[in-house]
């Protein structure tokens, strides 16, 4: 028998029959920097004249370099992570339409809560996120839920498993997996740049439901394991993603890669001992607020998490409340701003010729910050309704909002309002 081919027998032998353990644990003050690089493109169906379907070319990247440190963690499940960006910047391209998104730099260090399969981040500093940072950061991949792809035991070369449920979701932001799985397999242990690596396989296709709506998706790829420090290094994943049609057909196709490397420090900053100190890491009324700022309207506001806003037209915006509350609000110039006693006469008029019964009216008065406030409560559109005015006047514009109130949640729902109206700000000369 050839010298080099006994030598690569026992050595495939050797490793065959070699049992090690794949498994890294996420202690409180555990830090490490994470880079991650993404790549897609894919053709999405639009409806098109009479019932037909047009393409819609779609591309994208994305580079996301960041330290972290966990900071709690229950049953070997991390609950809460600090992390400072040192860049998180998206490109993405749908037909002929360019968006660009990034974290501005009085966001870039942020608590990250996980619940489930979801990641809410706040600011310990109190820094209100836009809503597009915050869907940047949630939809981002959370590391230790990787985890969920190492084999639950001491494995040997070829054995195979299934990877747990928070990764396959951390992989392929399903909401709800319907079905299918993604396998696992230990394929061997090799050096590279002079450490010691298990590499891990994996691979499988899922259906289920995103945000995107009934979806499949194929996927494929590797990771590394360094065994001397006990901990993921690196991912590769190549990935397919079907959007389906209510009859389950695909009715678009997005293609992309997902490289991640990882590594432990002994430090990073802005996330020793002392730069923790005297931040608030926990979630709270103020630090958890987003911001609205609309520079071309002009208009600037913060708003509570339950709210969304709803559009966006000419010089009105309208937010909604999880529960069926409503706001609108109209920019002007002071010119043509009303008073509070004119805003409530024209309110009036109108309730009279909607044919409302009003059971309650609340004359204009004058709250913190010189905004007035008058309220109605009336029979509209046959059922009780509480609706609540503001008038806003500001040295370069002025503003009037108008209140929806589910009578159930007045109490709490008017926090969030004064909270809103007290935060707006008219930055732009109207």
């Amino acid at each position: 028998m050839n010298s080099s081919f006994s030598l690569l027998v026992f050595a495939l032998l050797g490793q065959t029959a070699q049992t090690i353990k794949v498994e890294e644990s996420f202690r409180p003050g555990y830090l490490y920097h994470v880079s991650s690089r993404v790549n897609i493109s894919g053709t999405l169906q639009i409806p098109g004249d009479k019932g037909t379907a047009k393409p819609l070319a779609l591309s994208g990247a994305s580079v996301i370099d960041y330290d972290e440190r966990v900071l709690t963690e229950k049953d070997g499940r991390v609950e809460k992570t600090i992390r400072v960006f040192q860049k998180m910047n998206f490109e993405r391209k749908v037909g002929d339409q360019e968006q660009h998104s990034a974290l501005r730099p009085e966001v870039r260090r942020l608590v990250l809560l996980r619940h489930g399969n979801l990641e809410v981040p706040f600011s310990p500093a109190g820094s209100p996120l836009t809503w597009s940072e915050l869907d940047l950061v949630r939809t981002d991949v959370f590391t230790p839920a990787l985890v969920g792809l190492l084999p639950p035991t001491a494995v040997k070369l070829g054995d195979r498993w299934q990877a747990g449920k928070g990764a396959v979701q951390e992989l392929t932001d399903l909401e709800k997996i319907d079905e299918g799985d993604i396998t696992c397999s230990f394929e061997g242990t090799s050096t590279l740049a002079g450490k010691q690596q298990a590499r891990i396989g994996f691979a499988g296709t899922l259906r289920g439901v995103g945000e995107d709506g009934p979806t499949r998706h194929q996927i494929e790829g590797h990771l590394f394991f360094d065994l001397t420090g006990k901990y993921l290094s690196y991912v590769y994943v190549k990935g397919t993603h079907f959007l389906l049609d209510k009859s389950g057909q695909p009715n678009g196709k997005v293609e992309g890669t997902f490289v991640l490397t990882r590594e432990p420090v002994a430090k990073a900053h802005g996330l020793g001992d002392a730069d923790l100190r005297g931040l608030m890491l926990e979630p709270t009324e103020d630090n958890t607020l987003l911001l609205l700022d609309q520079p071309d309207l002009g208009v600037r506001l913060l708003y509570p998490r339950r709210w969304r806003v709803g559009s966006v037209q000419g010089r009105q915006i309208t937010l909604d409340e999880n529960r069926g509350n409503g706001l609108l609000l109209n920019v002007e110039s002071l010119a043509r701003t009303p008073s509070g006693v004119q805003f409530q006469q024209e309110t009036r008029a109108w309730l009279d010729q909607q044919k409302a019964n009003i059971l309650r009216a609340d004359p204009p008065k004058f709250l913190a910050g010189g905004i007035e406030h008058f309220a109605f409560e009336a029979h509209l559109a046959k059922s009780r309704q509480l609706l609540d005015y503001y008038v806003l006047r500001q040295p370069l514009g002025g503003v009037t909002i108008a209140v929806r109130l589910v009578p159930a949640d007045a109490a709490a729902v008017r926090k969030d309002v004064e909270r809103i109206v007290g935060s707006l700000r008219v930055t732009k000369q109207q």
